[in-house]
């Protein structure tokens, strides 16, 4: 019996021929990813050792989530540069946006490594058929002092998909109903592998939103195996030798489970979970107080330009607050030199700089209590943007776009 992805990858890093779900692997790790918000935890225990990292190259650090806004906030990110200085670590990014992309644009990320990263959302960088993972704050202090971890073996879903996406829908709608197919812990713990002929057509940015969404199914990883598409924009931004691994065709499965691109239509996951997920033509147009479009989900610049073509000419409603955040500033760069940025402004958005702000409450965009949001984020919970009592609804670029003018939860396909 052959091997899937996730199997492969970890068999080379465990220096064994094959292994099986269910196993138990002490793995090299390649990268070491954190945040702003995690480094503090990680920092208390790792400076106990007073020791040097285990290797000042493989760890990285983004401020992402917020630009200082208070004084613990300032003294934290402060910890951080010091740290990284002390050490000799160059990978420090401040004020660039989500790392998982901050990673691929500065050609850290290739196909076939092991990435370990105190943030849920590290898992998008699977897109590059990079085992790329979310963990704990204490299991990353023993990474930065061993430069190993142990990982279970995890069985693994494969989606495959056949067809093209229609009107007025996008990858975001083609990973919720993914979502609502499995459910939000339809793959806890497991491997989540995306392929067929819709993937083999579809750009990075696109990958990159089912890779991301993954974790909303409760998945380890969301892996798309290496292509002639991933090579591309890897060779943008480093010559780093790499191979390509494939999943074996004889590979054993947890579950295959198909989808037909062409029979997705725009869906909405309704509060308070990302698995309550609904056509968003059988949910009631609630009027919406608030817009999302950014964050390591959607805030690249495929993202930007959707927008864009449903606010081109009108104008956000007014008693709604939409705010854009083009993920890191290349992509902002990018928004810019396309005139997006004028589209937004004139249709009445707000546009910030690259970061994760509004996704989880941190600054700008917070939620009062009775106020609702439609978000082209990835997390939907009691709480998330603000107010416990405030609800968020997740949905593609577009249709957050098309319901910022309107007021309400509206279908894109109106707009487009």
């Amino acid at each position: 019996m052959g091997m899937t992805l996730a199997e492969k990858i970890l068999a080379r890093k465990a220096d064994r021929a094959k292994v099986q779900p269910g196993e138990i692997v002490e793995v090299d790790v390649d990268l070491a990813s954190m945040n702003e918000i995690t480094t503090e935890l990680v920092f208390r225990q790792f400076e106990r050792f007073k020791r040097p990292v285990w290797d000042k190259d493989k760890v990285t650090f983004s401020v992402c989530h917020f630009p200082a806004s208070n004084v613990a906030q300032a003294s934290n990110i402060k910890h951080i540069r010091e740290f990284s200085k002390e050490q000799g670590i160059r990978g420090f990014f401040p004020q660039a946006g989500p790392l998982s992309e901050i990673l691929v644009e500065q050609g850290y990320i290739i196909p076939n490594l092991l990435v370990m990263g105190t943030d849920s959302h590290t898992i998008t960088d699977g897109a590059y058929g990079a085992f790329a993972a979310g963990i704990g704050s204490t299991e990353m202090v023993g990474i930065l002092l061993t430069g190993r971890i142990w990982l279970r073996v995890p069985t693994t879903i494969k989606f495959t998909v056949s067809g093209q996406l229609g009107r007025g829908t996008m990858p975001k709608d083609l990973v919720l109903e993914m979502i609502r197919t499995i459910g939000s812990a339809g793959a806890n713990y497991k491997a989540v592998e995306y392929a067929g002929e819709t993937i083999d057509t579809m750009d990075m940015d696109g990958r990159k939103v089912l890779a991301s969404m993954a974790a909303e199914m409760g998945a380890k990883v969301g892996l798309i195996a290496a292509d002639e598409t991933t090579v591309a924009e890897i060779r943008r931004r480093t010559d780093k030798p790499f191979d390509i691994l494939q999943p074996d065709d004889d590979a054993e499965y947890e579950a295959v489970i198909p989808v037909d691109a062409g029979k997705v239509e725009p869906l909405v996951a309704c509060p308070h979970n990302p698995g309550n997920v609904r056509f968003l033509s059988d949910v009631e147009p609630v009027k919406i107080h608030q817009g999302f479009i950014g964050t390591c989900t959607g805030g690249r610049l495929d993202d930007m330009r959707a927008a864009a073509r449903v606010l081109k000419g009108k104008r956000v409603h007014p008693d709604v607050q939409l705010v854009i955040i083009p993920a890191t500033p290349e992509i902002y760069k990018h928004t810019l030199e396309e005139g997006l940025i004028n589209v937004f402004v004139d249709a009445g958005a707000i546009v910030e700089f690259g970061n994760c702000g509004p996704c989880l409450g941190a600054h700008m965009g917070v939620l009062a209590a009775g106020e609702t949001c439609i978000s082209a984020a990835n997390r939907n919970f009691p709480g998330r943007m603000g107010s416990p009592d405030s609800e968020v609804y997740l949905a593609s670029p577009m249709t957050v776009a098309a319901s910022a003018v309107e007021g309400r939860l509206t279908d894109p396909r109106k707009f487009i």
